[in-house]
């Protein structure tokens, strides 16, 4: 449960899924959701104020609140690119955390990582977010962008995947239709294996077994440079939020 009143600040696509998610676990009893057309003025009596906001509108979305936010409330970014020691500067005072969460904890099957160098924001942090989300602590903020990268654009990534295997189906013959079906329906079948504890390379090896014929795919994707397609495709999302970082005012 949410240690008392919780102040979500913005809700777009992710603010949104918090919301669904919370309520469908019950997390959060007293949640006040303020948008930017809402008054400037922080509830009495929260405790933890949790910014979802875009990461280049998030100053002029709290200025106002700063005065209203009782003292001693945690601080809890989920915003990519806005770095702790911003935060503190313009909510000086506040214990802070920053969490990288996806916006599947709509349904209480997310993926957020949790950095923080104070215990007590941390831990409210993962009593937010361990119900609707398998948390996973980082040791250094810098690894936030990392984390971005490999779970919070990577959704898109696999359904930019999805989409190809579609294209190509339809290249192979299939009606649009029933490859976009049967794309979609690949993507939920990997989803479901992943919720195992089993791990990638045994996953992998369940399906592609060798000298069949999703081996052969497989060799063809590495072949074409999925790695090195992968990997830049990380590098480029953690590039973009060390920008935002910096493109961030002091």
């Amino acid at each position: 449960m949410a240690p008392g009143p919780v102040t979500l600040l913005g809700h777009g696509r992710l603010g949104s899924a918090l919301v669904e998610g919370w309520r469908l676990t019950g997390t959060v009893e007293n949640l006040t959701v303020l948008t930017r057309a809402d008054p400037a003025v922080c509830p009495g009596g929260t405790r933890v104020l949790v910014i979802a906001v875009k990461p280049g509108a998030w100053r002029d979305a709290v200025a106002p609140l700063v005065s209203t936010l009782p003292a001693g409330a945690v601080v809890l970014s989920v915003m990519a690119g806005v770095r702790a020691a911003a935060l503190a500067t313009a909510l000086p005072g506040h214990p802070i955390a920053r969490v990288m969460p996806t916006t599947a904890v709509a349904e209480g099957r997310g993926i957020a990582a949790v950095w923080s160098e104070d215990p007590g924001a941390r831990s409210v942090a993962h009593r937010l977010f361990d119900p609707v989300a398998d948390t996973v602590d980082l040791a250094d903020e810098a690894l936030m962008d990392a984390a971005t990268a490999v779970a919070g654009s990577a959704p898109a990534f696999f359904y930019a995947m999805a989409e190809a295997l579609a294209e190509a189906g339809t290249a192979a013959g299939l009606p649009p239709e029933a490859a976009a079906r049967l794309a979609r329906g690949a993507l939920r079948s990997a989803g479901s294996g992943a919720d195992s504890d089993q791990s990638l390379e045994t996953l992998i090896s369940r399906i592609a077994s060798p000298g069949g014929t999703t081996r052969a795919g497989l060799d063809a994707l590495l072949d074409k440079g999925l790695d090195h397609a992968v990997r830049a495709a990380v590098e480029a999302a953690i590039d973009r939020a060390r920008r935002l970082a910096r493109d961030q005012p002091a």
